[in-house]
């Protein structure tokens, strides 16, 4: 087993380049993706144990918080926590030190992928995304450096009573919001991709083109990755720009396991 483990959830992309961020930093580590099928949840030969993920309706993307219970870690190990958003913290951070007591944690910005709700370029402070994303970098390097360090933050993470209540009324509308899922049927490559990027299993195929099932928690990679931009949640989000992470491909967010030396 590696010498650090971070067990990552990522839709788009920004996650996951944060978690490959600390790994060369980190060296020696087993990135694991978070997705519907937990595996390799005994981490307790690893040295450090981390959890990257988004927040999601002030919480944690669904299946996640089943996943982190799975995972078991050694009572010696150094865990860290990494929640990321476009602006609040949300409650992430405060569920995963209930299940797992954190050494370190941090909240951290990147762009918006709600589109839905937001164009992706809106962000507190607000940035543009090249610039956003080399905060990101520089972020993570100087994470990587506390953590090495063997940094421990002594406040616990805040549990704001408004995202406490957000994040319980979230599937619900997370499943409304599915809904409006829909595709153009003239522009769709019919590749499948989008399928095998659903972290739920919720696309299924039928004559040649993507149907949604009511399983949905909103990750969206499957609109933000599709190669033809034919995926969309009600009209207005086809007026408004697409966005994944530039340096994650969705061949990457479908791995089970990414090891960096």
């Amino acid at each position: 087993m590696s010498t650090n483990i971070i067990y990552c959830f990522s839709g788009t992309g920004n996650c996951l380049d944060f978690a490959k961020n600390l790994a060369k930093a980190l060296g020696d580590t087993d990135i694991v993706m978070m997705r519907s099928q937990p595996v390799v949840t005994d981490a307790t030969q690893a040295k450090r144990v981390g959890f990257v993920f988004p927040c999601h309706g002030g919480g944690l993307p669904g299946g996640v918080e089943e996943f982190m219970k799975s995972v078991k870690v050694s009572p010696d190990a150094y865990v860290f926590g990494i929640s990321q958003s476009a602006s609040y913290l949300g409650t992430g951070l405060y569920k995963l030190n209930k299940i797992h007591s954190l050494s370190y944690w941090k909240g951290v910005t990147h762009q918006c992928t709600c589109i839905w709700l937001f164009p992706h370029t809106l962000m507190l402070p607000p940035t543009t995304p090249k610039l956003a994303q080399k905060r990101s970098e520089k972020l993570a390097a100087k994470i990587a450096k506390e953590i090495l360090a063997g940094k421990v933050t002594e406040k616990e993470p805040p549990c704001n009573p408004f995202n406490s209540v957000e994040s319980k009324a979230w599937p619900k509308l997370a499943v409304k919001k599915a809904k409006k899922l829909a595709v153009n049927k003239e522009t769709c490559a019919s590749c499948g991709q989008c399928a095998k990027l659903c972290p739920k299993g919720n696309i299924k195929f039928v004559d040649g083109h993507p149907t949604f099932g009511n399983d949905c928690i909103q990750c969206l990679g499957c609109l933000q990755y599709c190669p033809t931009e034919s995926i969309y949640m009600g009209k207005k989000t086809q007026k408004r720009e697409h966005y994944h992470n530039p340096n994650i491909t969705p061949e990457e967010l479908m791995q089970t396991v990414i090891h960096i030396d």
